[in-house]
């Protein structure tokens, strides 16, 4: 047991701590009796000035673990600069990782426990080698063992910071990409083979990164080993700091998959930014959508097509025929780097091919004018562009790559998207009346005859969709759950009942 004033004065007094230790072992031994040693820079307030009593902004270390949590506190010393640097201290910061990273892990984790309890799962039943792998899945496990290999190897040279990042993006990605792509696969009745597959790709996943992680976030990590593994291996090791530190895998890694899905996640970003600048709900669905860029196969394409809602992916040569680009000069940049030459710079940028004129500042970085007789090299940054878009086309572009949704809609597209919406609503209802994810429900449509037409036309996929096993059109029983809504512009009451 440390003093308690062995706290408060944690730095100065952890570096006279760490040079006893070092004179101790030098006498008795005649060796170190640790081969590094890395401690914390100086902590400061949210301004960055000294942490100290008599200017009131001291933290007490008691008040911030009972207020944050060891864990969230450590991760936020691994995340936000390089150890022996001074470290700006302040709750935001460290609530904004707790939310984000530590958040995200354990509702990664929860959405296993809660579809793993309901299908009454043993992993310790099942060999991830004797899956038939989906392209999903060996993407994930690749990238899991890269990021092992990432984190080991920025761990060994002392780079805290970069494993930290290695470790966030692998949990962003876990969550926001293959569960939330994954999802219906655990939806799906029984236990079929892809379920299976699934439930032990993202179990493995989540194991390994918790080892992973363990030495940062000591606590959280323990809870969900404990649960996951120890509550089916008996003989499995007591705890999670009883493990080894993970191997990466090399057999998983599949560098050429992991380039592919990440050009495929650089065109979806693309598609919803071009629905945002549309103002298309991404649950209407789209007839096509032009990619100018590298072509991909149709394994590729088909998890485009899901993920952007859109019917057909086509790869063209050009866009040009969808935008056209107008430029400006910026004069904040061109003022005293052109001078006199400003005026001609901006009447040759009114007449110049905009399509051309992008292509070449995309493929080299800047532009080249002949401003009487006078060759002018202009950045991006000297440039202000506007992008005019085909009326029934939404465009968007990044760093050499287009895509283009055509936003024309059919009346088959637009019932389509009234469907979705009809669906979703439910859905929210079925958990705001505390029903669970197994319960059968009765759905009721009432007071609108376009949404009722709707419902009929797609009564059978709404109803799997729903678990409903029965949809009436009438005033909704005294019992059920009740909410009125307006989809798409259309006033219309639901009502859902448990079975």
């Amino acid at each position: 047991q440390f003093p308690a004033d062995f706290i408060s004065e944690a730095v100065d007094q952890t570096r006279g701590w760490f040079y006893s230790l070092l004179a101790i072992s030098t006498l008795i031994f005649d060796k170190a009796p640790y081969k590094n040693v890395i401690v914390l820079g100086h902590v400061q307030d949210e301004n960055g000035q000294k942490m100290s009593k008599s200017k009131g902004n001291a933290v007490d270390p008691f008040d911030a673990l009972q207020t944050y949590g060891a864990d969230a506190i450590r991760w936020y010393f691994y995340t936000n600069s390089a150890p022996w640097l001074p470290n700006r201290f302040h709750g935001k910061a460290v609530i904004e990782g707790q939310r984000k990273f530590m958040g995200t892990l354990w509702n990664t984790y929860a959405f296993y426990v809660l579809y793993a309890n309901i299908d009454k799962l043993d992993p310790s039943k099942y060999n991830l080698k004797d899956c038939k792998l989906s392209v999903m899945d060996k993407w994930l496990l690749s990238r899991m063992n890269t990021m092992v290999k990432d984190v080991d190897s920025c761990l060994e040279n002392y780079k805290i910071p970069e494993a930290a990042k290695a470790l966030d993006s692998f949990v962003d990605e876990l969550s926001n990409w293959y569960v939330r792509r994954s999802r219906e696969r655990f939806w799906a009745k029984d236990m079929p083979q892809d379920k299976i597959n699934a439930y032990m790709t993202l179990y493995t996943a989540l194991v390994t990164l918790c080892k992973a992680i363990s030495p940062m976030l000591p606590f959280i990590t323990e809870d969900i080993y404990q649960n996951l593994v120890r509550s089916v291996d008996k003989n499995a090791p007591e705890s999670i700091h009883l493990c080894d530190f993970p191997k990466a895998n090399e057999a998983y890694i599949n560098k050429e998959l992991e380039d592919k899905m990440e050009e495929v996640l650089d065109v979806v970003v693309l598609g919803r930014n071009a629905r945002n600048a549309a103002n298309i709900k991404n649950r209407q669905p789209i007839g096509t959508m032009y990619v100018q860029g590298e072509v991909l196969d149709s394994l590729f394409n088909e998890i485009i097509k899901e993920e952007l809602n859109v019917k057909n992916v086509e790869y063209v040569n050009s866009v040009d025929q969808y935008t056209t680009y107008k430029f400006k000069p910026n004069f904040k940049t061109l003022g005293q780097k052109c001078g006199k030459l400003l005026g001609f710079i901006s009447k040759i940028l009114q007449t110049i091919d905009g399509n051309k004129t992008m292509a070449e500042l995309n493929a080299n970085g800047k532009i080249v004018l002949d401003v009487n007789g006078e060759s002018v090299e202009l950045l991006k940054e000297d440039l202000l562009i506007e992008t005019f878009q085909t009326e029934g086309y939404a465009v968007a572009f990044d760093k050499g790559l287009y895509v283009v949704l055509d936003t024309k809609l059919t009346p088959e597209l637009i019932e389509e998207g009234f469907v979705r919406e009809i669906v979703s609503k439910v859905q929210t209802m079925r958990k705001d009346a505390g029903f669970e994810v197994v319960d059968h429900i009765k759905l009721f449509v009432n007071n609108n005859e376009k949404i009722k037409e709707i419902v009929l036309n797609n009564k059978e996929e709404i109803m799997q969709d729903l678990l409903a096993e029965e949809v009436v059109f009438e005033e909704p029983s005294s019992d059920a759950f009740v909410k009125e809504w307006n989809i798409n512009g259309e006033n219309v009451q639901l009502a859902v009942l448990k079975k």
